[in-house]
């Protein structure tokens, strides 16, 4: 029996669903909030995740932005559930990976399709995934990688680095040697204007990769990345790199869809600059921080007004305004979030 995880404030709703998938064959567990299913998830390995967007504690979009960088839980189909039909919502929720978003209220044949066409879709991947496995899967293919390009394997080769707050991983205009992955710590990765002005284009976190849209282009690094903290990263050989996303299906797939959500931030980045007010650019670095799982952020206001796009005068008169209006609270210079969902939603 298929389990599937109900993440849902509404108490009605959250029985309604579960009414519905009894009565269909399926197995349900029931979260009233996004920290209780983050924790439900990791702890009862569900087969499908149904969550609704607004919630309090920690909202759907957080809850996939932490479930996707634990290896028990990242490819758990994940479906979202919301009132908003908005076109935002649903490119937000599909560059940070959902599989499918429902809109309430639901049509039940239409939900029962939903989950099936997903669940069948996971299944095919597993089975894909198993027989690869039985034939050698990835240990097999950098055997054979070793032994025709005479590499060495990737445990044998990789590196950890460590770095102190402020260090930098790579420049712009760098030659690129590694694909970087995030062990421990966040990163900015930024770009300077011809004034040294910087604008952050990301903050990068535990579990994302850095540096491959320069390898894939063959090209030197569009953009800079230094650390917002202590940081540990696992250092990949590039000819390793290109042995695994060039040879393995899997590898590549998962890269495309990493550069298909990169493009999606930059043009959503863009429009943001351009259209939206100071006070809600701010609020959207706020809530991207918020979502990555900052529940205390502890940023240089530089750093914020660099995510945010304006000046860090202007970032510091804002933030007093947010902390009036109840939305955050700060002490000794950490921002706590109070209201992530007004922040989310702040009017232009």
């Amino acid at each position: 029996m298929k389990k599937i995880l109900i993440i849902e404030d509404n108490q009605d709703v959250r029985e309604n669903l579960s009414e519905i998938l009894s009565l269909s064959g399926y197995q349900t567990l029931l979260a009233e909030n996004g920290k209780v299913g983050v924790e439900t998830a990791l702890a009862e390995s569900p087969d499908l995740i149904i969550c609704d967007v607004m919630m309090p504690e920690l909202d759907g979009f957080g809850v996939l932005h932490i479930l996707s960088k634990q290896q028990k839980t990242a490819d758990v189909p994940f479906i979202f559930l919301t009132a908003k039909a908005e076109k935002d919502d649903f490119r937000k929720g599909m560059a940070l990976g959902a599989d499918d978003y429902v809109t309430k209220p639901f049509d039940d044949a239409l939900l029962l399709q939903t989950i099936e066409a997903r669940l069948l879709k996971s299944d095919r991947l597993r089975k894909a995934s198993a027989k690869q496995q039985s034939n050698g899967g990835l240990e097999h293919f950098i055997n054979e990688a070793r032994a025709l390009e005479a590499i060495q394997s990737l445990s044998e080769n990789r590196e950890i680095r460590h770095y102190r707050k402020k260090d930098p991983i790579f420049q712009e205009g760098e030659t690129p040697r590694w694909l970087y992955l995030i062990e421990k710590g966040n990163i900015k990765v930024f770009k300077t204007n011809d004034d040294g002005r910087e604008l952050i284009v990301r903050v990068a976190s535990e579990g994302d990769f850095l540096g491959y849209l320069a390898l894939l282009q063959d090209n030197r690094y569009p953009e800079s990345a230094s650390a917002l903290e202590e940081c540990t990263l696992r250092l990949i050989p590039k000819d390793d790199f290109f042995a695994l996303v060039y040879g393995n299906r899997d590898v590549n797939a998962r890269f495309i869809k990493l550069l298909a959500s990169h493009v999606a931030d930059q043009e959503q980045q863009l429009l943001d600059l351009a259209y939206n007010s100071v006070r809600k650019r701010v609020a959207t670095a706020i809530v991207h921080l918020f979502d990555q799982g900052y529940r205390e952020i502890n940023l240089l206001r530089e750093d914020l007004a660099a995510l945010a796009g304006t000046a860090k005068e202007t970032v510091i008169r804002t933030l007093t305004d947010f902390k009036t209006e109840g939305l955050i609270d700060i002490r000794d210079g950490i921002i706590a979030v109070q209201k992530p969902d007004k922040l989310r939603n702040m009017p232009n």
